[in-house]
């Protein structure tokens, strides 16, 4: 992606790499603890924990990076993971609900561990194609990026880190409104054309606030990350070329949780990676228009997806009012 072996882009990602990738260890051990404390009914600490991790992980970026470079902020990243996994572990020990449960088999007398995984698998495999399958995507979109140049690579790198600082409201909406689609099922109350309407709302909403927000502090943004002037300009640019997209993207991802909360993120995860796929082509198509021309490629994508969501959610019972106003957002 970033040329021959001997590029210095290449020998910096190489050293960040070293750092980073076995440290998504600690990231993947934070995530079950998240589920552990979440399936206890214990929703804010996971949140606190995020707020914890990501905290450190702003301190820490710039005081690294000026001191190690690349490297640094791998090592930030790892660190303030590390340190949110050990409060986790914390809280594991101190949850009354987990303190009181009695030793058991990992699903009920008559099966095994392996039956018990193989059943975790099922369901928690599909649900997790959506963030996998999006950051896949990003980086795919590198490859192409890096044909308008390493300034253009520079700027996207840091608009779509700023970006994901947005999507993390999205995503806290899905969890929140899978958690209670699963909830009311299970107690007998088929609420998900509400649940469904709630979650959609909350989400453009907060989609429109973030591209509100980027459009307002782009410049502010590429200049805190210390960025070249021919770096901030175009990753500026970028940013102010994302609003479409995020609140397409915002509305997909809450109402993608009810799917999710109701056992039916196969069909869900089907959406997804066709969706992303067709990002690249579509790059491809447009990357003569610059940063602008990746922006335009991922909102037709996004847009792409709603729609199938919006054909999938009027066949749930109850739901053709929310599948008009997922259609009407798109």
């Amino acid at each position: 992606m970033l040329g021959a072996a001997d590029t210095p882009a290449v020998a910096l990602a190489t050293a960040y790499f070293a750092i980073s990738l076995p440290g998504t260890a600690v990231f993947f051990a934070t995530t079950v603890v998240d589920g552990v404390l979440k399936g206890a009914g214990d929703t804010r600490t996971p949140m606190r924990l995020a707020f914890l991790a990501n905290g450190l992980i702003l301190v820490l970026d710039p005081l690294l990076i000026h001191a190690y470079g690349v490297r640094g902020a791998a090592l930030a990243t790892v660190v303030g993971r590390t340190v949110a996994l050990a409060a986790g572990l914390l809280a594991l020990r101190r949850n009354p609900l987990l303190r009181a449960a009695r030793p058991a088999g990992p699903a009920g007398p008559s099966e095994g561990t392996l039956t018990a995984l193989r059943r975790t698998a099922t369901t928690g495999l599909p649900m997790s194609v959506d963030f996998v399958v999006r950051m896949a995507g990003a980086l795919a979109l590198v490859a192409v990026v890096a044909r308008l140049g390493v300034t253009q690579v520079a700027a996207y790198g840091i608009a779509t880190k700023a970006m994901y600082v947005a999507t993390m409201a999205f995503y806290a909406v899905r969890q929140a409104a899978a958690i209670h689609t699963a909830h009311l099922l299970g107690a007998g109350r088929d609420e998900r054309r509400p649940v469904a309407r709630q979650a959609l709302l909350l989400g453009i909403t907060l989609g429109t606030a973030a591209a509100g927000l980027l459009l307002l502090t782009a410049d502010l943004v590429m200049r805190g990350f210390g960025a070249a002037p021919d770096v901030a300009a175009a990753g500026a640019l970028q940013l102010r070329c994302l609003g479409p997209y995020l609140v397409l993207m915002a509305g997909f991802i809450a109402l993608a949780g009810v799917f999710e909360g109701s056992g039916d993120s196969p069909r869900l995860a089907r959406i997804t990676v066709v969706g992303v796929l067709a990002q690249l082509p579509l790059a491809h198509a447009f990357s003569g228009l610059g940063l602008p021309g990746i922006c335009l490629a991922m909102g037709l994508a996004m847009a792409g997806q709603c729609a199938a969501l919006g054909l999938l959610h009027r066949r749930t019972p109850g739901s053709q009012a929310t599948g008009r106003l997922l259609a009407r957002s798109g």
